[in-house]
């Protein structure tokens, strides 16, 4: 058809599978397996339906914004908000990506970096990882348009050390480097701290997985006073109100509980640690994971099998059909009774 001239067309990004039948285990797309804090709750009962009528203030302008800027020990104008880190990563390739030269990012990492540069129209380049998966900072300290990489890595889960980190950052102060750290709260240390050397630098966060609101959608980033300003030149240019009244207000209670935020991410690096030893039992080897997921393969039994063998028993891992990685499964850390029920049925799919 004529009109399909002007159409853009990419291959999107794929998420996991989202089944809704009762009983079912998903371990797929890495959700908390504990709810919010319990603060979240008591705000949900304190909501005003009145207030549904107004727009929401601009995120930067709120409690939470304030609450995070606290949190984190800087400036209130060093806080970009939006929905979910999804959408904080796509506006800063829409900001800062915007040279001739190619982005940079690893050949295998969260399978959004190329969709958006598609959607885009920024060229990119990707780096292969070493053979044990891990990203070699040298391969990014050459002329470029832009940096960005997840640490620990997705879907690998594997953690640079923040001199890595930084090695990279420092080797490219004529453009901007993205810290993508979705998992950090799961036994990595934070690049923040580095925000007070380098302006071109973004840390991107979420409330996805570590504060168990991956359904409210709320996202961050932090950066230098005049970064964040063209971020937020950049959204206001496309949607100024992007989050909710209700997603603004629960925000602060899930950020203002610190003792049970520790706590879930305790018990979630516990049954991490757990679920290494389990897996190595029944033949599998993976690296060590700083995520709340183990990025496993199996010695005797396929990857693909073994997908399709836990579905049949009403759980879900996430399977890629892509090179390299095709006999690795990923599987989220679920609650220990969870866990439980994914080491029987692999006693099953893959036999003792």
């Amino acid at each position: 058809m004529k009109w399909e001239e002007n159409v853009r067309k990419v291959t999107p990004y794929v998420p996991g599978e989202q089944p809704n039948q009762p009983g079912v285990i998903k371990l797929n797309t890495n959700e908390s397996p504990y709810p919010p804090a319990p603060g979240v709750s008591a705000a949900l009962e304190r909501l005003s339906a009145d207030r549904m009528r107004l727009y929401p203030a601009f995120p930067e302008q709120t409690a939470l914004a304030e609450e995070l800027a606290e949190y984190y020990h800087v400036g209130r104008d060093q806080i970009f908000i939006g929905v979910g880190s999804d959408d904080v990563l796509s506006m800063a390739f829409m900001t800062f990506f915007h040279g001739n030269r190619p982005i940079l990012f690893p050949d295998i990492t969260y399978s959004f970096y190329d969709v958006w540069a598609e959607v885009y129209g920024i060229p990119y380049e990707t780096r292969a990882l070493d053979e044990q998966f891990c990203i070699r900072p040298g391969d990014y300290c050459q002329p470029n348009g832009g940096v960005i990489f997840p640490n620990p890595n997705a879907p690998t889960g594997i953690l640079m050390g923040l001199d890595q980190v930084e090695e990279i950052v420092a080797a490219n102060r004529d453009v901007v480097v993205i810290v993508d750290e979705a998992y950090i709260d799961f036994g990595g240390v934070s690049a923040v701290p580095l925000l007070d050397m380098y302006d071109n630098l973004l840390v991107v966060q979420t409330f996805s997985k570590s504060r168990s609101m991956a359904g409210m959608r709320i996202g961050y980033g932090l950066g230098s006073p005049r970064l964040i300003k063209y971020l937020h030149d950049v959204k206001y240019s496309v949607n100024s109100y992007t989050l909710n009244y209700p997603t603004l207000e629960l925000g602060v209670e899930a950020v203002r509980d610190r003792a049970y935020f520790k706590s879930c991410c305790d018990k979630i690096i516990k049954t991490r640690a757990r679920a290494e030893a389990e897996l190595a039992k029944r033949g599998f080897t993976f690296p060590q994971s700083y995520g709340n997921f183990i990025f496993a393969s199996h010695q005797k039994v396929q990857a693909k099998e073994i997908f399709a063998g836990l579905k049949e028993n009403d759980i879900y891992v996430r399977w890629w059909n892509k090179e390299r990685i095709d006999n690795y499964l990923r599987i989220t850390i679920g609650t220990d009774e969870q866990m439980e029920a994914l080491y029987a049925a692999l006693d099953k799919v893959c036999g003792r």
